[in-house]
Formats: C-alpha cells, sequence, structure tokens
C-alpha cells in the first residue's frame, strides 16, 4: 500500500493550541476508517485485556460500565490535518481496566485491536496515568458507529488513528509490535506536536 503525503488541500488558520500543519475541523467530525463500519450492537460487543498482565480478562458492555466513569474533555487530532476542539467523550479511563489486569513489570508496549481485526501499537506509557479512554459517549450521546461506537479507544494526545474504532482490546506486550497503519508506512508512535505522521518523522 502507498502512503500519500498529500493532506494540503484545506486553508490552515493559526489558532493557539493547533499543531503544526493541522485545520480546525470547527462543526465538522471528518469519517475515516480502514474498514467498512461494522454492525456492531452493544450485547455483542466486549473489551480484554491480555498478554503481560497477571489476570487476563474480558468485560462485556454492563461490566465495562460498572466500572468508575471518566470523561475526557479536549482537543483531537487526525493525521489527515483536521482537528476538533472542546469534544467531550464519556466512558471508563483505560486505567481502571489495567488496575484489574494488573500489568507485569515487563510490559513496555501495547497493540489494541479492535472487533474489525485493525490493529494499532502504542508504548504503554501512553495509555496509563488518565491518558487513555474507552469511551461510549460522544456529547452526551451514545457514539455513533461510524466513530467507533458502540465503544473506542481515546487517545487523545496522539494522532488519532491510534484511537482505535470498536475496539476489542489491548494486548500488552515487551516490545514494540506495529499494527496496520504503522505496517504501511505511518509512524510508530504519531504525536502530533512533533509532525509523527509517517515513519522516519
Amino acid at each position: 500500500m502507498n502512503v500519500t503525503r498529500g493532506f494540503t488541500g484545506r486553508p490552515r488558520v493559526h489558532r493557539p493550541g493547533l499543531p503544526p500543519g493541522q485545520y480546525d475541523a470547527r462543526e465538522d467530525w471528518p469519517v475515516l476508517s480502514a474498514e467498512v463500519t461494522p454492525d456492531l450492537s452493544p450485547a455483542d460487543w466486549s473489551f480484554r485485556v491480555d498478554g503481560l498482565v497477571e489476570r487476563p480478562h474480558t468485560w462485556d458492555w454492563d461490566a465495562a460500565h460498572a466500572l468508575p466513569a471518566s470523561a475526557y474533555e479536549g482537543d483531537i487530532h487526525c493525521v489527515t490535518g483536521w482537528s476538533k476542539f472542546g469534544v467531550r467523550f464519556g466512558g471508563v479511563s483505560l486505567d481502571a481496566f489495567l488496575s484489574v489486569a494488573r500489568p507485569h513489570g515487563s510490559a513496555t508496549h501495547a497493540l489494541a485491536y479492535s472487533h474489525t481485526g485493525y490493529t494499532t501499537n502504542l508504548p504503554l506509557a501512553d495509555l496509563t496515568g488518565g491518558r487513555a479512554w474507552i469511551v461510549w459517549e460522544y456529547d452526551g450521546a451514545p457514539l455513533p458507529p461510524e466513530h467507533g461506537g458502540p465503544a473506542r479507544l481515546v487517545v487523545p494526545h496522539l494522532y488519532f488513528w491510534k484511537s482505535a474504532k470498536w475496539v476489542a482490546g489491548i494486548t500488552l506486550l515487551d516490545h514494540d509490535e506495529p499494527g496496520f497503519w504503522e505496517r504501511n508506512g505511518y509512524h510508530a508512535r504519531g504525536n502530533p506536536w512533533e509532525e509523527q505522521r509517517y515513519a522516519g518523522d
């Protein structure tokens, strides 16, 4: 698969808090997916933490909702160039899931995977300490399927391809293992403030 460097079609208007090379999408929320949106109901959704953990565990919809509620309010940034300010996602901090699974000290990275088979890799440090969420609400309403509903991972400080839609779980590893876009030329981490869009950036 070829990686296209051509995200220059929208005017760039400076705004405080806007990473380099981004534009403010305002009310728009572009739909970008590597796969067809699945027909996945809350009753069929589950989330698992496994790999280098003491207690691999799977939560269904009700069990996940029984964990302490948490919300993210802030900004999100897509590698294609758009950013959205002041968004609100509701769900559960990933820390709550990890506290049940108990990561081993040897775990340094994670591979997030979706019910569709999509994968993306992240350093474990980017998923802990209140930096990542499993969310099922957007602006107080159920998360739309085209944006990852019934539930998605949200890691807002990285480019949004790291926030896997239709998330099914994370596997903790002692090494970095590239996911779908990372195997096709995208950056291993994806920090928008450093414009880590592609491998080598």
